[in-house]
């Protein structure tokens, strides 16, 4: 007999689950509507919004200039008001010229009036490189964010979490960041029907292990998880951890991970002077110092524009073989003790 599915999943694509979670929101609530450049007739950039502008009207789906500060601001603004504003900023080099909106406005109105007005505004973004889009469309600036006090960072990763981090987004009293990777849009996969909203103070163990924790988050989970696979072949038993809140990090569950696997690999697509796997390795021999058998590895970007030739965009970028090296330089028998060749030098990749 052929195989049936199973009813208690259906398959789906990253980018069809961030348009049902929209979906849901504006059928939801009232309040909310989405604003950004070509969200509505076009279907956004990366068709996240196809459809939609048809299914709720323009006054909803709102097709902004080509103002960045200016949508943003009104974004704002919206959400002092009393809306539930999601806002798309196309991809997240562009949102440089909302930054004075984002830093100086959403993140600190709370702060600034004593606790009388917050900011309910969720602010969503693509981001990362393999695209071979270029130096000026392949940034991941995600650790830039996760910097400022008064946002939320997140970063959903698999398919549940592009489907239902939305919703407790938009419950939050705060500005919320959602980073989408651009390489994870056409990622398909079966999503349980009966997931519900996700729990953005925790981080998520994608995969138990026992030898080494493999941290990270975003576009660069499935590589750490194709590195896992990689590994168990070679009897290494890799433990992943998908961050999907940068900020505030769950210090708790990386603490926990290194507590168990006494050796850890950060693998972050940002550039590895003060990036985000700077911060975590930070935290990491703070307060696992005592835990660790190895020194952190990390596994970066190298620290040059992200190039257009595709080969060279791949050598530029954390791929699963700088991931495995790391790992098994973590678990060498000598972890301690040099081998000649020492950590990665600014500017390589890994």
């Amino acid at each position: 007999m052929p195989a049936t599915s199973d009813p208690a999943e259906r398959k789906t694509t990253y980018r069809e689950a961030m348009r049902d979670a929209l979906r849901d929101a504006l059928r939801a609530d009232e309040r909310v509507f989405l604003m950004g450049e070509d969200v509505g007739r076009y279907g956004g950039c990366f068709g996240v919004s196809l459809g939609l502008l048809e299914e709720f009207g323009p006054d909803r789906i709102r097709d902004a200039p080509l103002s960045e500060s200016a949508f943003v601001g009104a974004g704002i603004g919206a959400a002092l008001a009393g809306m539930r504003p999601i806002v798309e900023i196309m991809t997240v080099n562009f949102s440089l010229l909302a930054l004075d909106q984002i830093l100086n406005n959403a993140a600190t109105l709370l702060h600034m009036s004593g606790g009388q007005l917050s900011v309910p505004i969720v602010i969503r973004m693509t981001t990362g490189a393999g695209r071979q889009l270029a130096a000026q469309h392949s940034h991941s600036l995600e650790g830039w964010y996760a910097h400022i006090p008064g946002l939320r960072v997140l970063a959903p990763a698999t398919i549940a979490d592009a489907r239902h981090m939305l919703a407790p987004a938009l419950a939050d009293p705060d500005p919320v960041l959602i980073f989408e990777h651009s390489g994870l849009y056409n990622v398909s996969g079966d999503l349980p029907v009966d997931a519900g909203p996700v729990d953005l103070d925790h981080a998520a163990i994608r995969r138990p292990g026992t030898d080494v924790s493999l941290i990270t988050y975003g576009g660069s989970l499935p590589k750490a998880l194709a590195a896992a696979d990689e590994l168990a072949g070679g009897g290494i038993s890799a433990e992943v951890v998908d961050l999907r809140t940068l900020r505030p990090l769950d210090g708790a569950t990386i603490a926990d991970s290194v507590a168990r696997t006494h050796r850890a690999v950060v693998v972050d697509e940002g550039w590895r002077s003060g990036s985000l796997a700077a911060e975590i390795s930070a935290r990491i021999t703070e307060h696992n110092f005592y835990d660790l058998d190895a020194p952190v590895e990390r596994v970066c970007s190298a620290e040059v524009p992200v190039p257009y030739a595709r080969r060279l965009e791949e050598a530029a970028l954390p791929q699963p073989a700088a991931i495995v090296a790391a790992a098994r330089r973590a678990t060498g028998p000598a972890p301690f003790t040099t081998d000649g060749k020492g950590p990665a030098k600014d500017g390589e990749a890994g």
